[in-house]
């Protein structure tokens, strides 16, 4: 990594690791250089993304992740047949495969090359942040390939923190954060450890990049697909203490490792003076953005994560 890429991670985990872990660690990190990250690299990124979708759809209806993926697209599609959830589900895996599969070729994929893989809409509100005096909190989910999004906003380019779920195999862990750096990302940090980083850039008039899509249990519940979901209040409460705009972005994909980006329209704060109130208001509207993209796109989102309490599951007699 150059001078001016930085990343960020505990070496906590590492230190307070036996032997065996650190061990495993290492073969875990040799098995992924020679049974997927060389022979994927090896391929075209058009071939590495149609073998990933062929791979992921073989295997994830195995993994207790498909039944997961099922049950979340039955709460958020109640009318659905079961034809339509088995065929939704089984794309949602083609995509995470070629999402995978991809991976590996996303340094050469410019964002901004001339007829290339990736179309951007709505790039001058990025110009725009770049232009003003303050930054922005940048706001997505897990559509399509989410990678490219961070390159869309670093390489236009726009000083920006980006944060990541760290690995807890620390070797992949830097190898993935190498790639990422490669395609232009500057500063990664991890959820949690980089809360401080992330405040004192918004501090010094930079920009963030946080997925508001996931399941947080220490977060507020607010009404996703109609069914009460713990969604992560922290973008919402950076936006409203720096006073900068919520920018949410979605990605789609438009082909084998072909994209389309939209940067779309600030979120608007709700700013009535109580700050609770205030809060929940907003993160309700970004969660109301998170579902229209995903009625977009539903063969895109993830569905394989627990985005919903076993109990909104129980409630719906899906378990």
């Amino acid at each position: 990594m150059s001078d001016n890429q930085q990343y960020i991670r505990s070496h906590d985990v590492e230190s307070r690791a036996s032997f065996s872990q650190k061990l495993m660690w290492r073969i875990e990190a040799l098995g992924w250089d020679l049974l997927y990250w060389a022979p994927f690299k090896a391929m075209s990124a058009d071939r590495a993304s149609n073998v990933g979708g062929w791979l992921f759809r073989k295997i994830g209806p195995m993994t207790s992740a498909h039944k997961t993926a099922k049950r979340n697209i039955k709460l958020a599609f109640p009318d659905w047949d079961e034809e339509k959830i088995e065929a939704t589900a089984m794309a949602a895996w083609d995509c995470f495969g070629r999402t995978a599969g991809e991976l590996p070729h996303l340094p050469e994929i410019d964002p901004y090359e001339k007829n290339g893989r990736v179309e951007v809409v709505g790039a001058e509100r990025l110009d725009a942040v770049r232009e003003s005096d303050k930054g922005a909190v940048f706001i997505s989910g897990h559509f399509a390939n989410w990678e490219v999004m961070a390159s869309v906003i670093c390489n236009r380019p726009v000083d920006c923190f980006v944060t990541y779920r760290a690995l807890n195999n620390p070797h992949i862990d830097r190898k993935l954060n190498k790639v990422r750096h490669d395609y232009g990302i500057a500063v990664l940090t991890p959820k949690g450890l980089g809360t401080r980083e992330v405040m004192n850039a918004l501090r010094q008039n930079r920009a963030v990049a946080l997925m508001n899509d996931q399941k947080f249990n220490e977060g507020i519940p607010v009404s996703f697909f109609g069914h009460e979901a713990m969604t992560a209040p922290g973008p919402t409460r950076l936006a409203l203490k720096y006073d900068v705009p919520i920018i949410p972005l979605s990605t789609e994909r438009t082909g084998p490792a072909r994209f389309k980006v939209t940067v779309h329209p600030a979120i608007e704060h709700v700013d009535t003076g109580n700050a609770t109130d205030d809060i929940k208001a907003t993160v309700e509207r970004i969660t109301a953005f998170m579902e229209e993209r995903v009625k977009a796109t539903p063969d895109q989102w993830f569905w394989m994560h627990r985005r919903w309490p076993k109990d909104a599951w129980r409630d719906a007699g899906l378990m």
